[in-house]
């Protein structure tokens, strides 16, 4: 549900943007036929049955793949380590480079795939580890193989992981009312507007196109933020992609805050996003 969500969070669809996800939706056959113009961000949820190349792309005819279908959108897998380690493996390169290009006899084809990959899983398999009743039944190997059918390198590329906990009866009764989305969506376009403010002389409009150079420029911390990364490096054996990843998601917090410096709250929540990394692959 949560993940459903997301695109109506998301910066508003731009016509250049729409145009895109149009021609690959038209190139796909899957364009409504009353639909001109796609105006709302795709969310696509393959099944973990789904081979590798209707992920990536390809066919006897190249057509393209759910990155591609999810371009400018959100692509959904839930029960990550369900899925096959090929078809986890083929995402790797895509997810760097925002583009996948398949190669065929007579013809190589590129399509873009500039997408939000969200992913969801059991922290074990029976689905309660960790759970403050203790009613998980798994043993310790049967919890590492689990964790493990998704790789290290596939977990760098993901900037946020969020344990949740299972949520108590209280919690399920409060009537209180929360933001709704399009509250949220005004803080996440005067995010955005910051973003493509900042870079408008550099090629690029968010934080998640920093490339190392312009790392250094724009995500300086002060001594008390170097310190904790510092820390928090060495003590979860972070690499260096995970390293780029917090001061990038550092950088957001800190424009979704209005702040125009990385301050130490900002890098200490980008952090505590990683909780994978301190959990179960350290």
């Amino acid at each position: 549900m949560l993940s459903r969500r997301i695109p109506t969070i998301l910066p508003n669809l731009t016509f250049n943007e729409a145009l895109e996800i149009t021609k690959i939706h038209s190139i796909a056959g899957i364009l409504p036929n009353n639909e001109a113009l796609v105006t709302k961000r795709p969310f696509r949820a393959p099944h973990h049955l789904a081979s590798a190349v209707s992920i990536a792309g390809g066919g006897r005819i190249p057509k393209p793949g759910e990155m591609s279908l999810a371009h400018f959108g959100v692509l959904f897998f839930d029960e990550l380590p369900e899925f096959d380690r090929r078809t986890l493996e083929v995402m790797r390169g895509p997810l760097e480079d925002k583009k996948i290009t398949i190669a065929r006899m007579n013809s190589t084809l590129t399509y873009p795939c500039n997408f939000m990959f969200v992913a969801s899983m059991n922290p074990c398999p029976c689905g309660y580890y960790g759970d403050t009743r203790g009613k998980c039944t798994c043993s310790p190997v049967q919890i590492s193989n689990y964790m493990k059918k998704v790789s290290g390198p596939m977990l760098d590329r993901i900037d946020i992981h969020i344990e949740v906990p299972s949520v108590e009866y209280e919690k399920l009764q409060d009537t209180r009312k929360s933001e709704t989305s399009e509250e949220i969506r005004k803080r996440v376009n005067n995010a955005k507007k910051i973003q493509s403010e900042r870079y408008k002389n550099l090629g690029i409009i968010s934080n998640s196109e920093l490339n190392g150079g312009m790392l250094d420029e724009f995500c300086k911390l002060e001594k008390d933020s170097r310190e904790m990364l510092k820390k928090a490096f060495e003590n979860l054996g972070l690499s260096a992609r995970a390293h780029a990843r917090i001061l990038k998601v550092a950088r957001t917090i800190a424009d979704l805050d209005g702040a125009e410096n990385i301050e130490l709250k900002h890098i200490a929540e980008a952090i505590m996003y990683r909780s994978l990394d301190r959990k179960f692959w350290r």
